[in-house]
């Protein structure tokens, strides 16, 4: 599965993405400031992508990752329901943790443990070597979340 660095022509797509995932994570997609930081993430080369097969049509986003290479944070991923359990965010994770530095903690704020939703991500960071490391408070779709350290 290629990660790739996000490019200008993802932006749509990616704010397809976010609207998918708005029930967990709350409004993001017509927030100018979530607009504003994915066009900046894209334009620093902190945004990574995996794109679906083209065939001659703009291709979609089966997932993305944005890091912060100053706070060493993972700062948002999300995958596309069709794509999950595939291998997608898998790779994107691999690909950010390449890009962070691997000699301080990286952070990550991702779901509590009791939410059911959230699971799949837990076990994917843990896979990674991460751990709960302090409470993360509610996120803006008010679900309970936990900050995560490796």
């Amino acid at each position: 599965m290629n990660v790739d660095y996000a490019a200008v022509p993802d932006y749509t797509p990616w704010l397809d993405l976010a609207r998918e995932v708005e029930p967990l994570f709350g409004p993001m997609a017509d927030d100018p400031g979530f607009q504003d930081a994915l066009k900046q993430a894209i334009s620093e080369k902190t945004a990574f992508c995996v794109r679906t097969a083209t065939n001659g049509q703009a291709p979609a986003l089966k997932g993305g990752i944005v890091i912060s290479r100053e706070a060493n944070e993972i700062l948002w991923v999300a995958v596309s329901q069709p794509h999950r359990g595939k291998g997608a965010g898998r790779a994107l994770l691999a690909f950010a943790m390449e890009e962070l530095d691997r000699t301080t903690p990286i952070r990550v704020q991702t779901f509590d443990g009791s939410i059911p939703e959230g699971r799949a991500a837990r076990a994917l960071y843990k896979d990674f070597g991460f751990s709960d490391h302090e409470d993360g408070g509610p996120n803006p779709a008010g679900i309970p979340t936990v900050i995560m350290q490796c």
